[in-house]
């Protein structure tokens, strides 16, 4: 019933913010990979680069007399080989994969080996020049790239969507605030009824009539209760309290007995005494109303249904079976709005109710079903 335009927009702006950021990152990879190419082709000219200077020195080695010192530098290193491939001179700290002319790339080491023509170079007949570099920064640019891009695309889907949620907000509270005042000028004259039924039936006694008038107003208090539940769901918080389930179950038996009878549905009770729970009254009276009501409004007139109360092994289980229509898909009847049957009335929101309050209070929630025969509902109270 409440419709929270932060929460929508921060919902919607999420998933449109996450699509469209996995459909950018196809051209994203597109552009890291002709980065890591440019990338590549300046460690390639930077490894050409130091052998020709390499080269150029020893080229310019004239005076034998003198020592040659082989260029250094800090962030390359280089290595002679003769033609047979052995070592010459190396400031190399690892032993290439290859010897192969052209570029070579092994894990993060970058290398070039170029032929040297023979009669120069001091008998070498390879040269080899290498680098260490990474290219985590690229990476780490297009992770940040796809970040921000993120965050753009949620900033802006945020407010978009939030100013686009206002009137829908709005509408919704003026809903909102319809259903409140619609139900409470419901509750009142239902009350009316009820109450004037009970002094008339006291005054002159019962009837067929009567009795349909106070069946009709008590399936409508049904209605009117699921309905109040919903309302209030998420807004107020309901007190829990021990409770005497079998007297509790009682009541609610005696409560539908009137709409039984005019299917001539005979309510057969096995509830155990004593039988104490501390739960929330209002929740538990939504599971036993909506199924005891279910069982009475899906039976076959002249059956009955059972309605048991005991404990097995410290547990409260609770249980209701009829002999009436069946379920034919037992998984759809706790969606709401879901009816099996839209001739039998009802707006299809009870046992939605029903499946949320099992789920909040782990109450255990087990449907057997023979379609054209019967439903059992069990319902297995955690123990406390």
């Amino acid at each position: 019933m409440i419709f929270d335009a932060r929460k929508f927009a921060r919902k919607y702006a999420i998933i449109y913010s996450s699509v469209l950021a996995v459909l950018l990152i196809v051209p994203l990879i597109t552009y890291v990979g002709l980065l890591l190419q440019i990338d590549e082709a300046k460690v390639k000219l930077s490894l050409d680069s130091k052998a020709k200077e390499i080269m150029l020195s020893m080229q310019n080695y004239k005076n034998s007399d003198k020592i040659y010192h082989f260029p250094r530098y800090k962030e390359y290193s280089a290595a002679l080989y003769d033609e047979r491939y052995k070592t010459i001179f190396s400031t190399l700290d690892f032993k290439p994969n290859t010897l192969t002319e052209g570029f070579h790339h092994y894990a993060n080491r970058y290398y070039y080996v170029y032929p040297l023509p023979k009669g120069y170079y001091f008998g070498a007949s390879i040269l080899v020049v290498e680098t260490v570099h990474t290219s985590s920064s690229i990476y780490l640019y297009a992770f940040s790239v796809l970040i921000a891009i993120f965050i753009a695309l949620f900033i802006f889907s945020l407010l978009l969507l939030r100013n686009f949620s206002v009137p829908f907000e709005k509408l919704n509270r003026q809903l909102d605030n319809f259903i409140k005042d619609s139900m409470h000028e419901i509750n009142t004259p239902l009350s009316i009824i009820n109450l004037n039924v009970d002094l008339f039936v006291g005054k002159n006694g019962d009837n067929k009539y009567l009795s349909r008038i106070k069946s009709a107003s008590k399936t409508l208090a049904t209605i009117y209760n699921d309905m109040d539940y919903l309302i209030k769901q998420g807004r107020i918080e309901y007190t829990k309290k021990m409770i005497d389930m079998g007297e509790f179950v009682q009541n609610r038996v005696d409560y539908f007995q009137e709409v039984a009878n005019l299917k001539n549905i005979v309510l057969d009770t096995h509830i155990e005494n004593g039988v104490m729970y501390h739960c929330s009254k209002t929740k538990l009276q939504r599971i036993v109303d909506n199924t005891i009501s279910n069982a009475i409004k899906y039976s076959n007139n002249d059956t009955r249904v059972l309605i048991s109360l005991r404990l097995v092994e410290g547990r409260v289980v609770f249980e209701v079976e009829d002999h009436g229509v069946g379920i034919k898909n037992v998984q759809k009847i706790f969606s709401r709005y879901y009816r099996e049957d839209e001739a039998k009335g009802g707006f299809g929101i009870g046992l939605n109710i029903v499946k949320q309050i099992t789920e909040e209070e782990h109450i255990g929630l087990d449907v057997k079903s023979i379609f054209g025969r019967g439903t059992t509902f069990t319902y297995t109270f955690s123990s406390q």
